[in-house]
């Protein structure tokens, strides 16, 4: 049963684990999810709250499935 699930589109979830690869590569190499470094206390500081880190990680991720499901169609 839990075969079928996975027999259902094999090439989608391969695609979509090549595009998280992708993501979590670009996040380690560029510190992307590190965000900006602060020091001391500064009126102009512009940290990203959860919600848009989770939601700048999911265009990322986007972005990704987007490169790897072009190259897939060549």
């Amino acid at each position: 049963m839990a075969d079928e699930k996975n027999d259902a589109k094999p090439d989608t979830a391969g695609k979509d684990q090549v595009a998280l690869e992708l993501m979590k590569f670009i996040t380690v190499t560029t510190g992307y999810g590190k965000g900006a470094p602060t020091t001391g206390f500064t009126s102009a500081n512009k940290s990203r709250t959860p919600e848009e880190h989770a939601e700048a990680l999911l265009q990322l991720f986007e972005r990704c499935r987007t490169v790897v499901n072009s190259k897939g169609a060549e």
